[in-house]
Protein backbone atom coordinates (compact mmCIF):
# COMPACT_ATOMS: atom_id res chain seq x y z
CA UNK A 1 0.00 0.00 0.00
CA UNK A 2 1.22 3.82 -0.60
CA UNK A 3 1.44 4.32 3.12
CA UNK A 4 2.79 7.78 2.13
CA UNK A 5 0.63 8.88 -0.27
CA UNK A 6 -2.77 7.60 1.49
CA UNK A 7 -1.77 9.63 4.91
CA UNK A 8 -0.81 12.99 3.32
CA UNK A 9 -2.00 13.60 -0.56
CA UNK A 10 -5.84 13.76 -1.06
CA UNK A 11 -8.26 12.61 -3.74
CA UNK A 12 -9.29 16.32 -4.08
CA UNK A 13 -5.91 17.35 -4.60
CA UNK A 14 -5.14 14.92 -7.15
CA UNK A 15 -7.79 15.85 -9.30
CA UNK A 16 -7.11 19.73 -9.00
CA UNK A 17 -3.61 18.65 -10.34
CA UNK A 18 -5.30 16.74 -13.19
CA UNK A 19 -7.70 19.22 -13.97
CA UNK A 20 -4.86 22.09 -14.63
CA UNK A 21 -2.70 19.61 -16.53
CA UNK A 22 -5.75 18.83 -18.81
CA UNK A 23 -7.01 22.45 -19.11
CA UNK A 24 -3.69 23.78 -19.05
CA UNK A 25 -4.26 26.35 -17.08
CA UNK A 26 -5.14 27.03 -13.14
CA UNK A 27 -8.19 29.82 -13.86
CA UNK A 28 -9.70 27.07 -16.48
CA UNK A 29 -9.25 24.55 -13.49
CA UNK A 30 -10.72 26.45 -10.97
CA UNK A 31 -13.85 27.30 -13.14
CA UNK A 32 -14.52 23.64 -14.17
CA UNK A 33 -14.19 22.68 -10.19
CA UNK A 34 -16.06 25.41 -9.21
CA UNK A 35 -13.52 26.61 -6.82
CA UNK A 36 -11.47 29.66 -6.45
CA UNK A 37 -8.02 30.20 -7.58
CA UNK A 38 -6.36 30.60 -4.60
CA UNK A 39 -8.55 27.45 -3.07
CA UNK A 40 -6.25 25.62 -6.22
CA UNK A 41 -3.21 27.18 -6.08
CA UNK A 42 -3.35 26.20 -2.12
CA UNK A 43 -3.93 22.82 -3.17
CA UNK A 44 -1.34 22.47 -5.96
CA UNK A 45 1.03 23.89 -3.24
CA UNK A 46 0.14 21.17 -0.69
CA UNK A 47 1.03 18.37 -2.94
CA UNK A 48 3.98 19.48 -3.77
CA UNK A 49 5.07 19.33 -0.42
CA UNK A 50 3.85 15.85 -0.25
CA UNK A 51 5.78 14.98 -3.24
CA UNK A 52 8.91 17.16 -2.26
CA UNK A 53 9.21 17.86 -6.26
CA UNK A 54 7.93 20.76 -8.56
CA UNK A 55 4.88 19.81 -10.33
CA UNK A 56 4.27 22.81 -13.22
CA UNK A 57 6.11 25.35 -15.16
CA UNK A 58 5.27 28.52 -16.50
CA UNK A 59 5.33 28.64 -19.78
CA UNK A 60 4.39 32.40 -20.79
CA UNK A 61 1.06 32.61 -19.69
CA UNK A 62 0.20 28.47 -19.57
CA UNK A 63 1.50 26.02 -17.22
CA UNK A 64 3.52 22.54 -17.80
CA UNK A 65 3.73 19.38 -15.72
CA UNK A 66 7.69 19.08 -15.30
CA UNK A 67 8.55 15.33 -15.67
CA UNK A 68 7.47 14.28 -11.97
CA UNK A 69 4.08 15.90 -13.21
CA UNK A 70 3.43 13.99 -16.13
CA UNK A 71 4.30 11.04 -14.02
CA UNK A 72 1.31 11.81 -11.54
CA UNK A 73 -0.55 12.88 -14.25
CA UNK A 74 -0.67 9.30 -15.58
CA UNK A 75 -1.21 7.84 -12.32
CA UNK A 76 -3.85 10.20 -11.79
CA UNK A 77 -5.88 9.42 -15.32
CA UNK A 78 -5.53 5.38 -14.22
CA UNK A 79 -6.77 5.74 -10.87
CA UNK A 80 -9.81 8.17 -11.72
CA UNK A 81 -10.73 5.49 -14.46
CA UNK A 82 -10.41 3.00 -11.91
CA UNK A 83 -12.31 5.03 -9.68
CA UNK A 84 -14.99 6.03 -12.07
CA UNK A 85 -15.23 1.92 -12.90
CA UNK A 86 -15.64 1.48 -9.63
CA UNK A 87 -18.76 3.93 -9.06
CA UNK A 88 -20.24 2.94 -12.15
CA UNK A 89 -20.38 -1.14 -11.17
CA UNK A 90 -21.76 0.23 -6.97
CA UNK A 91 -24.44 2.16 -9.56
CA UNK A 92 -25.09 -1.08 -11.16
CA UNK A 93 -26.08 -3.12 -7.75
CA UNK A 94 -28.24 -0.40 -6.63
CA UNK A 95 -29.89 -0.82 -9.65
CA UNK A 96 -31.61 2.60 -10.76
CA UNK A 97 -32.93 3.94 -7.04
CA UNK A 98 -29.46 5.83 -7.42
CA UNK A 99 -26.86 7.02 -9.71
CA UNK A 100 -25.21 9.31 -11.52
CA UNK A 101 -24.99 10.42 -15.28
CA UNK A 102 -22.79 12.95 -16.94
CA UNK A 103 -23.56 14.38 -20.49
CA UNK A 104 -21.54 16.69 -22.31
CA UNK A 105 -23.05 18.04 -25.79
CA UNK A 106 -22.72 20.52 -27.56
CA UNK A 107 -23.30 24.38 -27.32
CA UNK A 108 -26.63 24.54 -29.49
CA UNK A 109 -27.77 21.06 -28.02
CA UNK A 110 -28.19 23.05 -24.68
CA UNK A 111 -31.59 23.73 -26.24
CA UNK A 112 -32.39 20.43 -26.04
CA UNK A 113 -30.57 18.63 -24.13
CA UNK A 114 -32.16 19.81 -20.56
CA UNK A 115 -35.72 19.15 -22.07
CA UNK A 116 -34.87 15.08 -22.21
CA UNK A 117 -32.53 15.38 -19.13
CA UNK A 118 -35.47 17.11 -17.50
CA UNK A 119 -37.99 14.33 -18.31
CA UNK A 120 -35.51 11.43 -17.76
CA UNK A 121 -34.87 13.02 -14.40
CA UNK A 122 -38.89 12.53 -13.79
CA UNK A 123 -38.87 9.05 -14.75
CA UNK A 124 -35.42 8.42 -12.55
CA UNK A 125 -35.22 10.90 -9.90
CA UNK A 126 -33.06 8.96 -7.94
CA UNK A 127 -30.36 9.73 -10.75
CA UNK A 128 -28.18 12.69 -10.41
CA UNK A 129 -27.83 14.38 -13.55
CA UNK A 130 -24.32 16.84 -14.78
CA UNK A 131 -24.48 18.46 -18.11
CA UNK A 132 -21.55 19.91 -19.79
CA UNK A 133 -21.72 22.60 -22.43
CA UNK A 134 -19.02 23.32 -24.63
CA UNK A 135 -18.20 23.33 -28.32
CA UNK A 136 -17.51 20.49 -31.01
CA UNK A 137 -13.78 20.70 -30.62
CA UNK A 138 -13.44 20.59 -26.82
CA UNK A 139 -16.66 18.06 -26.49
CA UNK A 140 -14.07 15.33 -29.18
CA UNK A 141 -11.27 16.36 -26.43
CA UNK A 142 -13.63 15.65 -23.47
CA UNK A 143 -15.02 12.52 -25.13
CA UNK A 144 -10.92 10.96 -25.75
CA UNK A 145 -10.46 11.53 -22.03
CA UNK A 146 -13.20 9.61 -21.47
CA UNK A 147 -14.68 12.63 -19.13
CA UNK A 148 -18.66 12.11 -19.61
CA UNK A 149 -20.68 9.04 -20.09
CA UNK A 150 -22.79 10.17 -23.07
CA UNK A 151 -22.65 12.97 -25.58
CA UNK A 152 -24.98 14.67 -27.52
CA UNK A 153 -23.60 15.97 -30.81
CA UNK A 154 -24.97 17.47 -34.13
CA UNK A 155 -22.15 15.19 -36.39
CA UNK A 156 -20.50 11.86 -34.94
CA UNK A 157 -16.84 12.30 -34.98
CA UNK A 158 -16.42 9.26 -36.81
CA UNK A 159 -13.44 10.77 -38.63
CA UNK A 160 -11.51 11.61 -35.31
CA UNK A 161 -12.77 8.35 -33.07
CA UNK A 162 -14.42 5.58 -33.47
CA UNK A 163 -17.74 5.74 -31.92
CA UNK A 164 -20.66 4.32 -31.16
CA UNK A 165 -23.97 6.96 -32.11
CA UNK A 166 -27.82 6.55 -32.12
CA UNK A 167 -29.78 9.74 -33.70
CA UNK A 168 -32.58 10.71 -31.40
CA UNK A 169 -33.66 13.68 -32.84
CA UNK A 170 -34.04 15.99 -36.01
CA UNK A 171 -31.53 18.67 -35.70
CA UNK A 172 -32.13 21.38 -38.95
CA UNK A 173 -29.77 24.12 -39.64
CA UNK A 174 -31.74 27.12 -41.42
CA UNK A 175 -31.15 30.42 -42.60
CA UNK A 176 -32.11 32.91 -40.12
CA UNK A 177 -32.73 36.96 -40.83
CA UNK A 178 -34.08 39.68 -39.31
CA UNK A 179 -38.35 40.11 -39.60
CA UNK A 180 -38.17 42.97 -41.90
CA UNK A 181 -35.48 41.70 -44.06
CA UNK A 182 -36.45 42.04 -47.60
CA UNK A 183 -35.94 38.46 -48.48
CA UNK A 184 -38.36 37.39 -45.65
CA UNK A 185 -41.27 36.17 -47.88
CA UNK A 186 -39.68 35.40 -50.96
CA UNK A 187 -39.52 31.73 -52.16
CA UNK A 188 -36.77 29.56 -53.80
CA UNK A 189 -33.81 32.23 -52.81
CA UNK A 190 -30.78 31.43 -53.91
CA UNK A 191 -27.61 31.11 -52.17
CA UNK A 192 -26.12 32.79 -54.44
CA UNK A 193 -28.24 35.79 -53.15
CA UNK A 194 -27.64 34.88 -49.59
CA UNK A 195 -23.47 34.97 -49.76
CA UNK A 196 -24.27 38.86 -51.23
CA UNK A 197 -25.49 39.47 -47.73
CA UNK A 198 -23.19 40.73 -44.58
CA UNK A 199 -22.84 37.00 -42.61
CA UNK A 200 -22.53 36.06 -39.39
CA UNK A 201 -20.73 33.46 -37.99
CA UNK A 202 -20.15 30.89 -35.34
CA UNK A 203 -16.71 30.70 -34.01
CA UNK A 204 -13.90 28.12 -35.26
CA UNK A 205 -14.24 25.06 -33.63
CA UNK A 206 -17.73 24.72 -34.27
CA UNK A 207 -20.42 22.32 -35.73
CA UNK A 208 -22.21 24.92 -37.65
CA UNK A 209 -20.21 26.77 -38.69
CA UNK A 210 -18.50 24.11 -40.24
CA UNK A 211 -21.79 22.78 -42.23
CA UNK A 212 -22.64 26.22 -43.17
CA UNK A 213 -19.56 26.67 -44.67
CA UNK A 214 -19.76 22.95 -46.77
CA UNK A 215 -22.95 24.27 -48.27
CA UNK A 216 -21.25 27.79 -49.52
CA UNK A 217 -18.21 25.51 -50.78
CA UNK A 218 -20.59 23.08 -52.54
CA UNK A 219 -21.48 26.13 -54.95
CA UNK A 220 -18.47 27.62 -55.14
CA UNK A 221 -19.19 30.75 -53.01
CA UNK A 222 -17.88 32.46 -50.04
CA UNK A 223 -19.94 34.39 -47.60
CA UNK A 224 -19.32 37.70 -46.68
CA UNK A 225 -18.57 37.29 -43.40
CA UNK A 226 -19.17 40.40 -41.07
CA UNK A 227 -18.27 38.93 -37.54
CA UNK A 228 -18.10 35.46 -35.89
CA UNK A 229 -19.25 34.70 -32.36
CA UNK A 230 -19.11 31.73 -30.29
CA UNK A 231 -22.80 32.35 -28.76
CA UNK A 232 -26.09 31.40 -30.76
CA UNK A 233 -27.75 33.63 -28.50
CA UNK A 234 -24.97 37.03 -29.33
CA UNK A 235 -25.92 35.46 -33.24
CA UNK A 236 -29.60 36.20 -32.53
CA UNK A 237 -29.13 39.39 -31.21
CA UNK A 238 -26.92 40.27 -33.92
CA UNK A 239 -29.37 39.20 -36.34
CA UNK A 240 -32.27 41.49 -35.03
CA UNK A 241 -29.97 44.11 -34.75
CA UNK A 242 -29.49 44.10 -38.57
CA UNK A 243 -25.91 43.04 -38.40
CA UNK A 244 -26.26 40.24 -40.76
CA UNK A 245 -28.13 36.67 -41.91
CA UNK A 246 -26.56 33.59 -40.25
CA UNK A 247 -27.85 29.66 -40.36
CA UNK A 248 -28.27 27.99 -37.00
CA UNK A 249 -30.60 25.54 -36.15
CA UNK A 250 -34.03 25.66 -35.43
CA UNK A 251 -33.84 24.36 -32.30
CA UNK A 252 -32.58 27.70 -31.11
CA UNK A 253 -35.82 29.32 -31.75
CA UNK A 254 -37.49 27.11 -29.19
CA UNK A 255 -38.69 29.57 -26.72
CA UNK A 256 -39.53 32.67 -29.21
CA UNK A 257 -41.32 30.24 -32.04
CA UNK A 258 -40.43 31.11 -35.74
CA UNK A 259 -43.06 33.89 -35.84
CA UNK A 260 -40.74 36.32 -33.33
CA UNK A 261 -38.60 38.75 -34.33
CA UNK A 262 -36.00 36.54 -36.21
CA UNK A 263 -37.16 35.01 -39.55
CA UNK A 264 -36.58 32.05 -41.46
CA UNK A 265 -35.37 32.33 -45.18
CA UNK A 266 -36.75 30.00 -47.71
CA UNK A 267 -33.42 29.23 -49.48
CA UNK A 268 -32.24 26.85 -52.02
CA UNK A 269 -30.51 23.62 -50.20
CA UNK A 270 -31.52 24.65 -46.87
CA UNK A 271 -32.72 23.58 -44.23
CA UNK A 272 -29.85 21.29 -44.21
CA UNK A 273 -31.48 18.48 -42.20
CA UNK A 274 -28.85 16.93 -39.53
CA UNK A 275 -29.84 14.90 -36.71
CA UNK A 276 -29.13 15.22 -33.20
CA UNK A 277 -27.06 11.88 -32.35
CA UNK A 278 -26.13 10.34 -28.76
CA UNK A 279 -22.78 9.53 -28.95
CA UNK A 280 -20.18 7.67 -26.90
CA UNK A 281 -16.83 5.73 -27.48
CA UNK A 282 -16.62 2.25 -29.25
CA UNK A 283 -15.51 -0.44 -26.86
CA UNK A 284 -17.00 1.93 -24.05
CA UNK A 285 -18.79 -0.14 -21.32
CA UNK A 286 -21.84 2.01 -20.21
CA UNK A 287 -23.28 1.97 -17.16
CA UNK A 288 -26.69 0.38 -15.83
CA UNK A 289 -27.78 4.78 -15.95
CA UNK A 290 -26.14 5.60 -19.03
CA UNK A 291 -27.82 2.62 -20.88
CA UNK A 292 -31.04 3.72 -19.31
CA UNK A 293 -31.10 7.17 -20.76
CA UNK A 294 -29.90 5.66 -24.46
CA UNK A 295 -33.14 3.30 -24.32
CA UNK A 296 -35.11 6.63 -22.76
CA UNK A 297 -33.95 8.74 -25.98
CA UNK A 298 -34.77 6.51 -28.27
CA UNK A 299 -38.10 5.71 -26.83
CA UNK A 300 -38.69 9.61 -26.98
CA UNK A 301 -37.30 10.24 -30.96
CA UNK A 302 -40.58 10.17 -32.41
CA UNK A 303 -41.92 13.09 -29.85
CA UNK A 304 -38.87 15.26 -30.45
CA UNK A 305 -39.35 14.84 -34.37
CA UNK A 306 -43.02 15.73 -34.00
CA UNK A 307 -42.36 18.85 -31.90
CA UNK A 308 -39.66 20.05 -34.27
CA UNK A 309 -41.68 19.93 -36.78
CA UNK A 310 -44.43 21.38 -35.70
CA UNK A 311 -42.61 24.64 -35.38
CA UNK A 312 -42.11 25.24 -39.19
CA UNK A 313 -44.98 22.59 -40.53
CA UNK A 314 -43.05 23.07 -44.27
CA UNK A 315 -40.03 21.08 -42.50
CA UNK A 316 -42.21 17.90 -42.31
CA UNK A 317 -42.37 17.77 -45.92
CA UNK A 318 -38.81 17.93 -46.45
CA UNK A 319 -38.19 15.51 -44.22
CA UNK A 320 -40.33 13.15 -45.55
CA UNK A 321 -38.81 13.94 -49.00
CA UNK A 322 -35.70 13.28 -47.76
CA UNK A 323 -36.63 9.88 -46.28
CA UNK A 324 -38.34 8.24 -49.30
CA UNK A 325 -34.85 9.75 -50.98
CA UNK A 326 -32.84 7.57 -48.48
CA UNK A 327 -35.18 4.94 -49.38
CA UNK A 328 -34.50 4.48 -52.85
CA UNK A 329 -30.85 5.34 -52.60
CA UNK A 330 -30.85 2.36 -50.09
CA UNK A 331 -32.71 0.04 -52.55
CA UNK A 332 -30.55 1.25 -55.40
CA UNK A 333 -27.52 0.03 -53.61
CA UNK A 334 -28.87 -3.27 -52.16
CA UNK A 335 -30.12 -4.04 -56.08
Amino acid sequence: MPDYLIRHATLRQLQVFETIVRLGSFTRAAEELFLTQPTVSMQIKKLVDVLGMPLFEHVGRNVQPTEAGMELYEACRSMFATLANLEMKIADLKGMKRGRLRLGAITTAKYFAPEVLGEFSLRYPGIEVALKVTNRERIIERMSANEDDLYIMGHAPSDELEVVAFPIAPNPLVVMAPRNHPLVGQKKIPLQRIASEPFILREPGSGIRDATLRAFDAHNLRPKVRMELGSNEAIKHAIVGGLGLSVLSLHTLTLEGTQGAVAILDVQGFPILRQWYLVYPKGKELSLVSRAFVDFAMEIEPRMRERIESMWPALRKMIEKESKSTVRRTKKKSS
